[in-house]
């Protein structure tokens, strides 16, 4: 798959990696790649954030990325049936960052017996989206799969990072838009 790769999608995945890296992460998260396709610059995806005022933004995502994180990385949909049931989730995380210290939940890159990770692998969110992708490209019918592929699959998976593009007006439709001028409503699985 990554032979079709354009070079602004293998640098979206390097940047993830290193993303991942510089928090301490044990796995490359979606998270990563939306941060990693925020740094680009003239590539399709970085017109579409463009577009979409993603470059005015980037600070209040990166907060909301780091609250979910806080969160052991549920979104607010999570939260939101999780209150449905009764159950608070922010009280939980109070309770556990009030006797384990602020951010007890979030990933520390340590192994379970306490060693540093050196190889950060993709976790089953990244996997999706790059799976997503490519799956978008062929859908439609394009040779390569560039950084755009990667934000659409962002956008559609759901989960925090779609979560919190779209509380930005950043969704599956609006990237279309920007980028084919359809309205997004025939979507890749």
């Amino acid at each position: 798959m990554f032979e079709r790769f354009t070079k602004d999608a293998r640098a979206v995945v390097e940047g993830a990696v290193s993303h991942s890296g510089r928090v301490g992460g044990e796995s490359v998260d979606e998270e990563h790649m939306l941060l990693a396709l925020l740094d680009r610059e003239g590539s399709r995806g970085s017109f579409a954030l463009t577009s979409l005022g993603a470059t005015g933004f980037r600070e209040s995502l990166e907060r909301d990325l780091a609250e979910a994180r806080r969160r052991g990385g549920l979104s607010r949909a999570d939260a939101d049936a999780l209150s449905g049931l009764g159950i608070d989730l922010g009280e939980i995380v109070a309770r556990i960052e009030e006797t384990h210290g602020e951010g007890a939940l979030e990933s520390g890159g340590r192994s379970g017996d306490g060693r540093r990770v050196r190889r950060r692998p993709f976790g089953q969110e990244a996997k999706d989206v790059l799976v997503r992708a490519l799956r978008i490209a062929a859908a439609r019918r394009d040779r390569h799969i560039g950084d755009e592929h990667l934000l659409l699959a962002i956008t559609l998976r759901g989960g925090v990072a779609a979560e919190v593009l779209a509380d930005h007006g950043v969704t599956y439709e609006s990237v279309t838009r920007v980028l084919y001028g359809e309205t997004g409503t025939a979507k890749a699985s």
